[in-house]
């Protein structure tokens, strides 16, 4: 039985072993089954990974390729932007110390007691002191300069540095902003380089928007958690979280909205940017690029556009005050407007002045002064430009003469001949004389050129000043009237004639082409006796006049015309004598500019030069000076139109502008439908038109309208007497007036005008002595 039992119970103890066996084979086999599994597991995540660091690989060179070509190609379309002329000053120009003063608060530069920033100036009775600011010429960059300037009562006399006392023998002054051109685009800028960017203000920023910007590779984990504590305990928010460059991204390629793939995206391209560029370069960018307003619907992009936006001046001209205000619009231009919200603006002002401090750039002492002070704003959309869109309308012409697809260019740079006073003083003459007149349907048109080199200095389009219509200066085609004369005149001399024959002033009767008699008249509806050359001009007598051109031909005036600078076809037709052609106040200009020029031609131009985003000239002003009439005919022209002013039409400028000669001619056309002045000193040509635009009569006469427009300018501007270089081989010789012959000096009643010395040949007796000669003129 016990073996028995012995033998039955060995086969369960065999029988129970296999079981241990197959439990511990399961065991294995369901590991062997869950290795397979964590293995498959394994390896499909490392693909997803391998994956997803091929997709972020290839992602971050599409992303790279786009941060490349945005940073190392043209980061914006910039406008074209258009400055006045520079102010070169050096010893003993006739400059006074009250025009040098006016030209500074052209330019807005601020008057203090003691100037120590650039863009600062104060003044005494002979002496200016101030700190030009920096700026880039067409031939270079020139710094901030603290200079001395003394003057005589007429002149400068001497320039120093103010620090030093060193004379310095020029200095420039940054010229005026006149406008921009628009590209196109929604955004507007203007670019200005780190380098002229106050430090003072990347320092504010950074304290405010990023303070671990030189830390980190464009994404900084710590500064967004600094900004969850900052903000908490301040109860609002105070700071971002967002690097600057990070911002950077996000306003370059991204959108607004508030998503988690817009922040990954942000985020990646701040890396890429970091990686790529050096943190001067973001910041350069960025503070071009940051969104600071809007002006109208156009958005207003970049400090440098701000600073003009807000405070009308460029940025290195700002306080810190003012920098800080910029700085406190990065977090929201709409909320803190300061014109709409003013407290808000001032309050978010003064949080980043309190920055400033708490990083040691101010001091509380600085910190005081300067939240007490005001927000200091330009009106809105004021920007301190001059706002000339008249000159500009003349620049874009310019422009498409000398460049094709310039608007397609991005950052041109464009010097202008414009001088700011000039531009002023001519657009108050005429409003303040056509409102003096009660005639509200009047306009009036105004250009003023450099009679020398035939710069334009000021150009006006119309009686309110703002040219934002219709330009009549370049776009009125009026009758000139008597304008033309001087060139009938002109030729006269040229083919021998003299200034003291006698003309015939009795009626006329001329057969033109079509059959019919054509009978001019003077002014004043009589005739005279027979009258000295000179003086039928002076007087604007039409029929001696007719007679002369009769005489000379008409097609030798039309060639006078057209050697003097006319571009038009003109037919020979007797009116044409008498002004019947319609020309601009440009072509009218243009034509005189060779007159005052003493003969010698010089195309009008308004642009001096052109700079492209790189500071390459790539246009720049060449003198195309010809001399197109000869010197002794050209004086005896000149002479007569000083004649004008002194005993003729314009006879009124004797005691409009006291003591001062000038020379010019007036223009009436039939019915009194144009007033027109051309007038000259030593230093300006001045073009003046006035009438109505329905070309109904408007009264008015060239020397009660337009003359005293001329004069008031020249009196606002500061005449200065025209100054005449005798040529060779002319003479003062003494006419008869009786006969219109050279006699001698001491014929009774005889008359000294200049004429050839070769005229003297023909020299007359007089029958008897007399007073000798009774109209004398030294020049």
């Amino acid at each position: 039985m016990a073996l028995e039992f012995f033998m039955v119970k060995k086969p369960q103890n065999q029988q129970s072993k296999p079981r241990v066996k197959k439990t511990s084979s399961s065991k294995r086999r369901s590991n062997a089954k869950k290795t397979p599994r964590r293995r498959r597991f394994s390896g499909l995540a490392i693909k997803f990974f391998v994956v997803f660091v091929v997709i972020m690989g290839v992602w971050g060179v599409y992303l790279d390729s786009k941060i490349r070509y945005r940073f190392e190609g043209h980061k914006w379309q910039l406008p074209a932007v258009i400055y006045g002329r520079e102010l070169n000053l050096y010893p003993n120009i006739r400059l006074t110390r009250q025009e040098v003063e006016r030209e500074l608060k052209q330019l807005n530069y601020r008057k203090v007691t003691h100037p120590i920033s650039s863009g600062e100036f104060s003044a005494s009775d002979y002496k200016i002191a101030m700190v030009r600011r920096p700026f880039t010429f067409p031939d270079g960059s020139q710094g901030a300069v603290p200079v001395l300037l003394t003057f005589s009562k007429t002149r400068l006399v001497k320039i120093q540095n103010r620090d030093t006392g060193a004379p310095l023998s020029h200095l420039r002054l940054d010229p005026v902003l006149i406008d921009r051109i628009s590209t196109g685009s929604s955004e507007d800028r203007l670019f200005v380089p780190l380098s002229q960017i106050p430090k003072s203000l990347t320092q504010a920023l950074i304290q405010t928007e990023d303070r671990d910007f030189y830390h980190h590779e464009g994404v900084s984990l710590t500064g967004i958690a600094r900004a969850f504590v900052v903000n908490l305990m301040a109860g609002h928010t105070v700071q971002g979280g967002s690097t600057i460059t990070q911002q950077l991204a996000k306003n370059l390629f991204l959108t607004r909205r508030q998503t988690l793939w817009r922040k990954i995206q942000e985020a990646y391209m701040a890396l890429l940017i970091s990686l790529r560029y050096s943190k001067q370069d973001v910041l350069e960018t960025y503070l071009n690029e940051v969104y600071l307003g809007q002006n109208g619907s156009r958005s207003v992009h970049g400090v440098g556009l701000a600073s003009y936006f807000y405070f009308g001046r460029p940025v290195n001209d700002l306080s810190m005050d003012q920098q800080a205000l910029l700085v406190a619009l990065v977090k929201g231009p709409s909320y803190y407007d300061p014109w709409r919200h003013p407290q808000r603006a001032r309050q978010r002002r003064d949080v980043v002045l309190r920055l400033m401090v708490q990083a040691g750039y101010l001091d509380r002492y600085q910190y005081q002064e300067m939240v007490a002070r005001p927000l200091d704003l330009v009106p809105r959309g004021d920007m301190g430009y001059q706002h000339i869109p008249g000159f500009v309308e003349l620049v874009r012409q310019s422009l498409d003469k000398h460049f094709q697809n310039w608007q397609k260019a991005s950052g041109l740079r464009i010097f202008t001949t414009l001088e700011p006073i000039a531009q002023r003083q001519a657009q108050h003459a005429v409003k303040a004389r056509l409102q003096a007149m009660h005639q509200p349907h009047l306009q009036a048109a105004m250009v003023v050129t450099d009679r020398h080199s035939g710069a334009i200095r000021a150009l006006v389009g119309s009686r309110a000043g703002d040219d934002t219509g219709f330009n009549r200066a370049l776009n009125a085609h009026r009758q000139v009237g008597s304008l033309l004369k001087p060139f009938i005149y002109l030729t006269a001399y040229e083919m021998g004639h003299s200034p003291g024959e006698l003309l015939d002033d009795s009626p006329l009767t001329v057969k033109l082409a079509d059959g019919q008699d054509w009978q001019p008249h003077n002014y004043s509806r009589k005739f005279g006796s027979p009258v000295m050359l000179y003086k039928a001009l002076a007087e604007s007598l039409n029929v001696p006049t007719v007679r002369l051109g009769m005489a000379i031909g008409v097609d030798k005036v039309i060639d006078t015309l057209h050697q003097a600078g006319l571009n038009m076809s003109l037919k020979p037709y007797p009116s044409l004598l008498l002004g019947a052609v319609e020309l601009s106040p440009m072509q009218v200009a243009q034509i005189y500019q060779t007159i005052a020029n003493e003969g010698v031609y010089q195309p009008l131009y308004s642009i001096s030069s052109v700079v492209d985003a790189h500071n390459k000239v790539i246009y720049r002003h060449q003198s195309q000076a010809q001399r197109r009439f000869a010197t002794v005919p050209t004086y005896q022209l000149l002479f007569n139109l000083i004649q004008v002013a002194r005993i003729g039409t314009g006879h009124s400028l004797k005691w409009r502008l006291p003591h001062v000669s000038v020379a010019g001619k007036t223009g009436t056309t039939d019915d009194l439908r144009d007033s027109w002045f051309v007038g000259f000193d030593d230093r300006q040509l001045v073009t003046t038109w006035v009438g109505r635009d329905d070309n109904k009569p408007a009264h008015v006469t060239g020397a009660t309208a337009a003359l005293p427009i001329f004069a008031n300018y020249l009196k606002a501007t500061g005449a200065q007497s025209l100054r005449l270089v005798t040529p060779e081989h002319l003479s003062w010789l003494s006419f008869s007036p009786d006969t219109g012959k050279v006699v001698d000096s001491h014929c009774k009643g005889s008359v000294l005008l200049p004429a050839p010395e070769s005229f003297a040949q023909n020299k007359q007796p007089c029958q008897s002595g007399g007073l000798g000669a009774f109209f004398r003129k030294v020049f």
